[in-house]
């Protein structure tokens, strides 16, 4: 995962991005992030590079349901190996973007590339965790974690599973069925099946938001190791300014009425301490672009 560097908010940690429709825009920092998205050179930690093409472009997206209309020129970049959080408002589109990266959904006009590949439709390799672990019932919990390779008809790797069960914590829970299963554990095994693929893009909408306090950050822990051990890029959906902080190099903040992106927070610095002084700090950079998305 990125290293983490120290910045105050006056460092230029936080920027706002320009009203789209060009009803005028904040000037609350510099220049550490373009106003398409896109992290500059500067922006980004040591250990990722610009030179190299960023993983997700969302390049000028338009999105349309019937008469509601959710994204005007919504554009967005997101770099290999770093993890970014989508939050905003109810009904702002963070599930929306994030269904166009994974190709279950397709943007009214406009393009999303991942991998310097266009998105036309789901893909193995950009794999989703939902809010819901949606596992078969009939099903104990490593079967579970072999569908993914048995729905491609591939055969799943048996020292591969082993490890996921062991690394998510599912060891003591392996042939118990879904019913008998804490909400944690579920979301662990899908968790564990969507890596039994072994996707290059993880995609992530508010998996952790029904569970209780202690057991979302035993699941935020893990998902942190289980990505810098994957060598993951990760988007991940939350309505949790700390969640966000706490997990993110960069969070993106979504406006109202189809704003799009209204800032981005570079929270690297933030040093994944959830008490820390720069964490506190972070937190409030988001709530500000929040505030400022909200009006």
């Amino acid at each position: 995962m990125n290293s983490r560097f120290d910045h105050s908010l006056t460092d230029s940690n936080i920027h706002t991005v320009p009203d789209l429709r060009g009803q005028g825009q904040m000037n609350t920092a510099a220049d550490k992030i373009t106003t398409s998205g896109t992290p500059s050179a500067e922006g980004m930690s040591n250990a990722v590079a610009t030179a190299q093409v960023p993983t997700v472009q969302a390049e000028q997206i338009y999105k349309k349901y019937d008469e509601k209309q959710v994204f005007r020129d919504l554009n967005l970049e997101v770099a290999p190996g770093e993890f970014v959080c989508l939050i905003g408002p109810s009904g702002c589109g963070k599930t929306t973007l994030l269904h166009m990266i994974a190709g279950l959904e397709n943007p009214t006009s406009g393009r999303i590339l991942v991998n310097d590949s266009r998105v036309e439709g789901p893909d193995y390799r950009r794999g989703v965790v939902f809010q819901s672990p949606h596992l078969y019932p009939w099903m104990s919990t490593r079967e579970n974690i072999e569908v993914g390779p048995q729905l491609r008809n591939q055969e799943p790797d048996d020292d591969l599973i082993t490890e996921l069960i062991e690394m998510v914590g599912l060891t003591d829970v392996e042939d118990a069925s879904p019913s008998s299963l804490s909400g944690g554990m579920a979301q662990r095994v899908a968790l564990a099946r969507t890596l039994a693929n072994d996707p290059e893009l993880l995609l992530l909408d508010e998996p952790f938001s029904a569970l209780d306090e202690l057991t979302k950050m035993e699941l935020q822990d893990e998902l942190v190791r289980i990505v810098d051990e994957f060598d993951l890029t990760a988007v991940f959906v939350t309505h949790d300014i700390e969640e966000a902080v706490y997990l993110g190099d960069r969070v993106v903040v979504l406006g109202e009425d189809t704003d799009g992106v209204k800032g981005i927070a570079d929270v690297s610095e933030a040093g994944r301490a959830r008490e820390s002084s720069e964490s506190m700090q972070r937190r409030r950079d988001v709530f500000e672009l929040l505030e400022a998305g909200a009006k």
